[in-house]
């Protein structure tokens, strides 16, 4: 169809000064409206980058304000905490801290993390807070208890009443004037609810301060002290007056709020990395429609450009096309990723998979200046992909456009800026990160596949020499060889969208694989034991919920039990501004088989406790073989200095971990407790015959938990694979863009030759045999997409497994090739570009392109 050109002097009475209006209207708007589908696929590829990317930022920025909401609604509102290192407080420096000058209000708080259950109903967990009600309304107003109708009012004091928030009554299912019943090791302590207190967040229960340390083993002891400071005085002036000894620590407000942040920082900011992938490919496929568009319209840019609309102009016109289009899919894509975010947190609680906000159901916060940040990265996308068809415009010669030359193109990339490129991004992937992130690695992925589309031109030409000696007798094989190698600068148009979304969908494939792999291989290493039980779910839980000697004695005689090894967990707060470390206290004979160690063994020093560190230790705290480390391992004591002697992968705790000997935990703490049972069977024992004979050694059989190494293996698997649930739909969504944006290529090409292919066929040529040069042409062209985007993809999982993963998560693992998978990739990936080369060939083979031949004549 032919679109009547405006003039650009004057349309309507319109000044000349602003013909950028007047040509959207009279040249543009028909396009769109002739070609909806075209057009609509580049808004929409727009529209889903930016969706997946606004939702995954609400969905996240969301769970995050809710959760750091409840952690500040447990934390109340003082201008300080003190805490010890390890263990509980003494209580005695409640008095000292109270009648320190400078001091307005001190208030004692118990903190447990424990289980709760309705008498004889399935376990809770919960958190308890022991805490003062005549002191706790100055300074933690969310956890002061209000009691129920008909409820004494000395019922707050009494050592065995509780209050609860609306997700603890919801989880157990009582109301006020019912009993539930809350664990301390394997007994259970059975309180009465008087009331409810207004904190949100997970399940949290609040009673007297005095209550809590007789009913849970605490007197003399506190968890932390809540400070309120007169006004204008100092913080750092009442530490300094107090003389803390090292094992008590003060912590702030916004050290609670960064540790609170610290902990998904790093899995929020590579999932948001990753939903822009979705934008990156969009990028190409408004790139592959603007020069379908260019290509088609050239007639009309050309007759424009007589008329006067100078080169500046047409660059502009079709710049601001892209504008249009990918502000309607920003914009589209803001209200869809809104929508999405709703729904996510609606079914999912605002958990992605990663688990980092349990028990929160969080409401939707919506940004505005989010959505003006997103909505401009998708015009910036918009506007980046049609970049180079502006400029094939800019470059057009009216004269040659006129008589049906088509587009003047540029000459083919310098293989040696794509390998400078590469090399670039090699040298950015060894950088450090930034504050923690790695920026450098993100810079680098991006330079290495920008690199790799600029040496699309060489590869073609090197498939195109491999393939001469098999067509030399062959008419259509060697032109359409001939022509890929001739016009190999437009296969970078061409595959574009081919390089990008199956680099991408390489990578991510090999990063998760490998991942997967190296989890299942230290899934073997720490499940050498036949069965495995345990009181506590989390480290935080192991204070609570744990085994005392005399049962652990008891297990050892049971029949069938041939070897048993104990675990105890503590939590370490070594960082007020980092998540806790997780100190793990177990037999370690011969430490080089009982953990996955990394390099080199050190020695053990005489005299010396010896530790062993996970990666994140090394990273986070510097924590590396053959140094000193630091534990504060007994209440009120300093900390011991450990000699480390080894590094281990520890994929279960990204924060840090540290194992020390049994023994030397217990000599240096006092603490005689464990939390989890590893159990070596006779041969011919069976596990449920002797899973029955140690719940009959339990005071509550409920109260612990069995499982076989195989079902530790599945579930984990399972919980992995769910964390990863995400990365599979963007990739796929990255795939789906890509293959369209290679359609659009291929018809772009043929649109722009259709002169050529009538030439062809008045000299002789059949349509098939026309057909078929289309589909040899695709045929390079995809073939070498795919064998670039899979070397480029193999790449970017090396950057992927050795360095983003390392620096965000301070774990590694081993780069494992899925083979099998990757080559399915790529054939799938050449074979959509043989087949859509092929549908364009038809209509390049058609009536339509004979007759295009008459425009020269």
């Amino acid at each position: 169809m032919t679109t009547a050109a405006p003039s650009p002097s004057s349309a309507n009475g319109e000044t000349a000064g602003s013909p950028l209006p007047t040509l959207l209207r009279r040249l543009s708007w028909p396009e769109w409206r002739h070609h909806p589908w075209r057009h609509g696929m580049a808004c929409v590829a727009v529209m889903l980058g930016v969706a997946l990317a606004f939702a995954v930022h609400l969905i996240n920025q969301s769970a995050l304000g809710e959760f750091s909401a409840a952690v500040r609604s447990l934390n109340g509102e003082p201008d300080a905490q003190l805490r010890a290192l390890q263990g509980p407080l003494d209580e005695a420096w409640l008095g000292r801290v109270a009648r320190q000058p400078g001091v307005a209000a001190a208030s004692p708080v118990i903190e447990l993390s424990t289980y709760a259950r309705r008498p004889e109903g399935p376990r809770v967990a919960l958190r308890l807070i022991g805490l003062d009600p005549l002191l706790a309304p100055a300074l933690s107003p969310d956890l002061v208890p209000r009691l129920a109708e008909g409820q004494d009012r000395l019922a707050l004091l009494a050592p065995d009443t509780v209050s609860l928030n609306g997700s603890a009554r919801q989880a157990l299912g009582v109301r006020p004037g019912e009993t539930v019943e809350v664990q301390h090791g394997l007994a259970w302590r059975r309180l009465l609810v008087v009331g409810d207190v207004a904190a949100a967040g997970p399940p949290v229960a609040v009673m007297d301060i005095a209550g809590a340390q007789w009913q849970f083993d605490r007197l003399g002891g506190l968890s932390r002290i809540d400070l309120r400071l007169e006004p204008g005085v100092a913080l750092a002036t009442v530490v300094r007056e107090l003389a803390l000894p090292a094992p008590l620590q003060v912590h702030t407000p916004d050290q609670a709020a960064q540790r609170v942040s610290n902990i998904s920082r790093a899995y929020r900011v590579n999932l948001t990395v990753l939903a822009l992938v979705a934008l990156f490919t969009g990028a190409f496929l408004v790139f592959s429609v603007m020069s379908l568009s260019v290509a088609k319209r050239v007639p009309q840019l050309a007759l424009l450009g007589v008329l006067g609309l100078d080169a500046r102009q047409r660059l502009r016109l079709v710049l601001a096309e892209a504008a249009v289009l990918g502000g309607l899919g920003s914009a589209l894509g803001l209200a869809l990723g809104t929508g999405l975010a709703a729904s996510a947190l609606a079914l999912l609680s605002g958990d992605l998979g990663g688990g980092y906000f349990p028990g929160v159901a969080p409401r939707l916060q919506w940004s505005p200046g989010a959505a003006l940040a997103y909505g401009a990265l998708g015009v910036a996308a918009a506007l980046a992909g049609s970049w180079l068809p502006a400029r094939m415009a800019q470059r057009l010669a009216p004269a040659e456009g006129l008589k049906g030359l088509g587009l003047a193109t540029s000459g083919a990339p310098r293989p040696h800026l794509g390998l400078a490129l590469i090399l670039v991004g090699a040298l950015a992937a060894l950088l450090p990160p930034v504050a923690g992130l790695p920026l450098f690695a993100y810079l680098a992925v991006a330079a290495v596949l920008l690199g790799g589309m600029a040496c699309v031109a060489p590869v073609v030409r090197g498939l195109t020499r491999l393939g001469l000696p098999l067509v030399r007798r062959h008419a259509g094989g060697l032109l359409a060889l001939q022509r890929a190698r001739h016009q190999s600068h437009t296969a970078t148009v061409a595959v574009a969208g081919v390089v990008a979304s199956l680099s991408l969908a390489v990578a991510l494939t090999t990063m998760v694989a490998s991942f997967r792999s190296s989890v299942s291989v230290w899934l073997d290493a720490v499940l050498p034991a036949d069965l495995y039980a345990r009181t506590a779910g989390s480290a935080a839980a192991a204070e609570s919920a744990f085994l005392d000697p005399a049962f652990v004695d008891a297990v050892r005689g049971v029949p069938g039990v041939a070897r048993l090894d104990t675990l105890r967990l503590q939590s370490l707060q070594l960082d007020p501004r980092r998540p806790s470390v997780t100190l793990i206290a177990r037999p370690l004979d011969r430490p080089e088989q009982a953990l996955p160690l990394t390099g080199e063994l050190r020695p053990a020093r005489a005299g010396a406790v010896s530790s062993y560190v996970s990666e994140a230790m090394a990273d986070l705290y510097g924590a590396r073989p053959g140094t000193w480390l630091e534990l504060p391992l007994a209440p009120q004591q300093p900390a011991v200095r450990t000699w480390v002697r080894g590094l281990w992968r520890d994929y279960a705790r990204q924060h840090g971990s540290v194992v020390i000997d049994s023994r030397d935990f217990q000599r240096l703490s006092g603490d005689v407790r464990v939390n989890d049972l590893a159990l070596w069977l006779d041969e011919g024992a069976r596990t449920g015959e002797v899973q029955a004979a140690i719940r009959a050694l339990a005071p509550d059989p409920d109260g612990l938990e069995f499982a076989e190494p195989r079902e530790i293996r599945a579930l984990s698997l399972r919980i992995f694979d769910r964390s990863f649930a995400v990365t599979y739909w963007l990739q796929a969504v990255a795939i789906a863009i890509g293959l369209f944006g290679v359609a659009a290529s291929f018809s772009a090409q043929v649109l722009a030759r259709r002169k050529e292919f009538g030439l062809l066929q008045h000299l002789g040529f059949t349509r098939r045999q026309v057909l078929g040069i289309v589909a040899g042409e695709g045929l390079v062209w995809s073939g070498a997409g795919a064998l670039l985007g899979l070397a480029l993809g193999i790449g970017v999982s090396v950057i992927l497994v050795h360095v983003v993963n390392p620096q965000s998560f301070h774990w590694t693992m081993d780069l494992l090739l899925p083979w099998s998978r990757l080559t399915l990739l790529a054939a799938a990936m050449v074979a959509a570009g043989l087949l859509t080369a092929m549908m364009a060939g038809r209509a390049a083979a058609s009536r339509e392109a004979v007759l295009a031949v008459k425009e020269d004549w």
